[in-house]
């Protein structure tokens, strides 16, 4: 009896030929999604405001066989901003992924939170949002991709003591949902995550909170923060891929069911 030969499965790499920007890079949930867009064949540009954290990302980028670069950048500067996309554009020959992760944390409650602080959320998360997204809208026509992070706090039944960064949360999703509209004729897409990861912010806030953080990561079904590599940054590769051309302007949480989003 002849056994039939078959050929072996190549796996395939959905952003292959790709080019992702993402910011906030260096570290926790940012890094996690730079490495998940580089597996899946995207070449990235690596931005945030610290060189060593960005680079270290590029180098291990570089060392699993994929490309990255570092780019130093403040989102909060509209001029650097500029520059940083040319950069990227003259550098990868094209854009057509945009990673805003970048953002400041906001904690205390309404009369604990200083003015100064909750400004810097909104500078560094809604207001960079959309200065990143304008700069990028001319290289993505055509077939680009956003990704914004969000996050439940701001759909949370009591988001007591992190209503600024709730806040700055909000109307990103408000801007994605926006830029998913006014561009969906460009040929862009436009879509948030929701994460919950196991992130610097996390740590921090268990170290100031830690009954409150016990008791809301006891909240989650699936029983655990999220990996931000292994866990929050395949979603961002599916939003970015082929396989969701048509979904645009969504909320996607990624936490393991904690939030209902209705």
């Amino acid at each position: 009896m002849a056994v039939s030969r078959m050929d072996p499965i190549v796996p395939t790499l959905p952003l292959a030929g790709g080019t992702a920007l993402v910011t906030g890079a260096g570290q926790g949930i940012g890094r996690g999604i730079a490495l998940a867009l580089a597996a899946a064949g995207a070449s990235v540009a690596a931005v945030g405001r610290t060189p060593e954290t960005i680079g270290a990302t590029a180098i291990e980028i570089e060392a699993r066989g994929g490309r990255a670069v570092p780019y130093v950048c403040d989102v909060t500067d509209l001029e650097a901003v500029d520059a940083t996309v040319a950069d990227v554009v003259a550098e990868f020959g094209g854009l057509t992924i945009l990673v805003n992760n970048a953002q400041s944390p906001a904690p205390g409650t309404l009369l604990e939170l200083d003015e100064a602080v909750y400004r810097d959320g909104m500078e560094s998360g809604p207001a960079a949002t959309w200065r990143m997204m304008r700069a990028c809208h001319p290289h993505l026509r055509g077939g680009g991709s956003i990704v914004n992070l969000g996050s439940a706090a701001g759909i949370r039944w009591n988001p007591s003591g992190t209503g600024g960064y709730a806040a700055a949360k909000e109307a990103i999703r408000v801007f994605t949902r926006t830029a998913a509209c006014e561009w969906a004729a460009d040929g862009i897409r436009v879509n948030s995550i929701l994460p919950l990861a196991d992130s610097m912010a996390m740590q921090e806030w268990a170290e100031r909170e830690p009954e409150e953080a016990a008791a809301y990561a006891a909240s989650i079904p699936l029983g655990r923060l999220g990996d931000p590599e292994t866990d929050i940054g395949p979603a961002v590769v599916f939003l970015c891929s082929e396989a969701a051309r048509y979904i645009t302007g969504h909320s996607l949480p990624v936490d393991g069911g904690q939030a209902l989003v209705r």
